[in-house]
């Protein structure tokens, strides 16, 4: 049904759109646009368009999990505490304010996911579409990427979707290589998406039921 998603959120989410790709296309290049968090813009910009839950579906039970992470990270760090540091880049100097207040959509992403989840229904496909989605991407990350690197910088996107390890700067060393990557692909739907999959799934109904 048309009309469930206001055009003030569409125009609002779309100018949000319009400033941030190209200021990250430019300080961190186009590779920067693999990483999940930032193919979510994507969906939610085209589920927002076409009102389709499909297309919100996906990216929220693909980031929700890894988005709470990042948040519970952000909001220790601010308080001057540190859990994992995978918020750090937001504190650090070296990275213009500009573009880490654009960044601070992964704050609030998956919040306004939820919202037009709620608006739209929640998609029990998503859970399969999203986990053989970030398979592909997890390859291409891997074999077509940069790797991490010593001389790695803040702006540099590399080592994107942790395919290699860990760390930006250095790969991890715990296992072969190859079998980290088939960990990451086989061990982020049961870690990431199935966790989230669930408790959508539970709160939410299907699209045809809010029809």
């Amino acid at each position: 049904m048309r009309g469930n998603i206001p055009l003030a959120a569409k125009l609002a989410f779309s100018a949000f759109m319009a400033v941030l790709v190209p200021v990250y296309w430019h300080g961190y290049g186009p590779q920067n646009f693999l990483y999940f968090c930032d193919l979510a813009l994507f969906f939610t910009l085209a589920a927002l368009w076409l009102e389709n839950s499909l297309l919100a579906s996906m990216p929220l039970v693909g980031i929700l999990v890894a988005q709470a992470i990042w948040q519970l990270d952000f909001l220790a760090h601010f308080f001057g505490l540190r859990i994992i540091g995978v918020t750090d880049y937001m504190f650090n100097p070296d990275n213009p304010l500009f573009r880490r207040s654009l960044s601070f959509f992964h704050f609030w992403l998956p919040i306004f996911l939820l919202w037009i989840v709620w608006r739209l229904g929640y998609d029990r496909r998503a859970f399969w579409l999203w986990t053989c989605f970030a398979a592909v991407v997890f390859l291409v990350c891997y074999f077509w990427m940069p790797p991490p690197s010593p001389d790695a910088t803040v702006n540099e996107a590399r080592n994107i979707n942790y395919v290699f390890g860990f760390s930006g700067t250095e790969p991890q060393t715990m296992t072969h290589p190859l079998l980290w990557l088939a960990m990451m692909v086989l061990g982020s739907p049961l870690v990431f998406y199935l966790p989230a999959h669930l408790a959508l799934r539970s709160l939410f109904r299907p699209p045809q039921a809010r029809e």
